[in-house]
């Protein structure tokens, strides 16, 4: 492969990798997922939050490993080529691309949401359905091509700007967690209504699934590990990352609990279970109930800024994964041309055409819009590979750079890893396979994949495995199986399909 053609800039610090990946990953979803958790943990939403960021910190740790030996543009989307050959990568690398494709895309109709706050009801962008109006879609397509800008110009103006735009949206949601926790506390709530675990350890676990979708930031870190200044700065970028993203989840938790006026939001005291039915932002709701107007503006402004720096951080990595993958020939060449900044051009272009076109199918087509949020599960997908490629590899004396312990958190990140994808639930799951079930299959006829088939059979069966349990499951169509015994269950599965995919790598002759 002649790498002269695809040469990228080596311009990326410590510091823009990591505000890259706590920017790109906290948005609203911290917002609006903190009163459904504690509808069903109660306080204890706060034991959740710290679970979720111990199951990304054992995914981080494969990534780690993985970038440091690997340090490759869209680099998960190439490690399994290394551990299990060509099919079950274009698995791994078209999960990863569905899930950055639409990102972009859904993160601009979320600032349409935001801007919506602010305009009247003669110039609405959301109707009263929650569905964006012509006006909305075509706003979603503006601000969709503006990420564009972000990410033309060299990785090194791309490192400079998200670490400006970065510090500045960070910065803005501590204000507000802390400015929640300054003029609207409530202490009393954490232990007068049940305890601080009102509903136990199963309230807490049942909450977890709610937490690990704000998680993810992660998983862009390894995808610009090509153009670091010095790629073994990865692992704090990573670690840091990981920390940061908690630490801020742990403050908005503590934030929305101690400001929760239970009479000022019509609520019984003490009915936890009740605030699930708060619509829209509870935040929002709060700071307007409460009539602190100064966080409400700040609130509100933040459902615009937070999500439009996370749509132009992933429309970025999403460039690598589709370069990465026109290395590895499941793409057109065309993907790996590179613009007089170092930039795949053409790689930028389609993710440009679409997500400018998911955002105008928001109105006239929202049930194809809401599809579409649910196939980005794939990610989590692509996200099970890696694991499993960490181990494979290190068997085979592949790894340079090797943490010990690998051999006991790689299965862990695995297991939690399979959870996620469980816990996406019914049809959010069946939509992501089947989405990457019709790609895979296109491109493998295109591109004439077939290399490795064998290895990659037990990709396949855990996926389809994950998509029946998904159906029967707590979260599922059926509902034969609770939530615990069907965790349960995916767990064990998880464990089996571990060692049948080390067992299925690429054997390497060491003579």
């Amino acid at each position: 492969m002649d790498r002269g053609k695809e040469s990228l800039r080596k311009e990326l610090s410590l510091l823009n990798l990591t505000i890259m990946g706590v920017a790109g990953a906290v948005g609203t979803g911290v917002l609006f997922s903190s009163a459904a958790m504690a509808a069903n943990a109660g306080p204890a939403l706060i034991i959740s939050w710290i679970l979720g960021g111990i199951f990304y910190f054992f995914v981080g740790l494969t990534y780690i490993q993985l970038a440091l030996n690997y340090p490759e543009a869209g680099g998960p989307s190439r490690y399994s080529i290394y551990s299990h050959g060509k099919v079950a990568n274009m698995i791994n690398a078209f999960s990863d691309l569905i899930w950055y494709l639409f990102i972009p895309p859904i993160e601009a109709i979320a600032v349409v949401y935001g801007i919506n706050y602010f305009t009247s009801s003669k110039l609405a962008l959301v109707n009263p359905q929650g569905i964006p109006t012509t006006i909305g879609a075509f706003l979603g397509v503006i601000l969709t091509l503006l990420f564009v800008p972000f990410n033309y110009y060299s990785v090194g103006t791309f490192g400079k700007s998200t670490t400006f735009f970065g510090i500045f949206k960070v910065l803005l949601y501590l204000i507000v967690g802390f400015g929640f926790l300054a003029l609207l506390s409530h202490l009393s709530n954490f232990t007068a209504y049940g305890g601080f675990a009102p509903f136990g350890i199963l309230g807490i676990f049942s909450a977890i699934p709610l937490a690990m979708f704000a998680f993810g930031g992660i998983r862009v870190i390894p995808d610009y590990a090509e153009e670091t200044k010095d790629y073994t700065i990865l692992n704090k970028a990573i670690l840091y990352t990981v920390l940061g993203q908690t630490l801020i989840y742990l403050l908005f938790s503590v934030a929305f609990v101690a400001s929760i006026d239970w009479k000022s939001l019509g609520i019984s005291p003490g009915n936890w279970s009740a605030l699930s039915k708060i619509s829209g932002n509870p935040f929002i709701d709060i700071a307007g109930s409460s009539n602190v107007y100064s966080l409400l503006l700040l609130t509100a402004i933040i459902g615009i800024i937070g999500p439009f720096v996370t749509g132009y951080i992933y429309m970025g990595a999403g460039m690598r994964i589709l370069f990465a993958m026109a290395r590895s020939k499941y793409v057109s060449e065309k993907m790996k041309e590179l613009n007089q900044y170092s930039v795949p051009l053409w790689a930028l272009i389609v993710f440009a055409i679409v997500g400018a076109l998911v955002a105008y199918l928001s109105s006239p087509v929202p049930t194809i819009y809401g599809l579409i949020s649910d196939a980005v599960v794939a990610g989590y997908i692509g996200f099970s590979a890696s694991p499993v490629a960490l181990v494979a590899l290190k068997r085979e004396g592949k790894l340079k750079e090797y943490i010990p312990g690998s051999e006991i958190f790689s299965p862990l990140a695995f297991i939690f890893a399979s959870l996620i994808i469980f816990w996406s639930g019914w049809p959010s799951v069946p939509y992501a396979v089947a989405l990457l079930a019709i790609v895979s299959l296109i491109f493998s006829i295109i591109y004439k994949i077939r290399e490795n088939a064998v290895n990659a059979l037990w990709y396949i069966g855990y996926i389809i495995t994950l998509l029946i349990m998904t159906y029967i499951g707590s979260d599922g169509a059926l509902n034969i199986i609770n939530f615990y015994y069907s965790s349960a269950i995916v767990v064990i599965v998880a464990i089996i399909f571990y060692f049948i995919g080390v067992y299925s790598r690429i054997r390497y002759n060491r003579s």
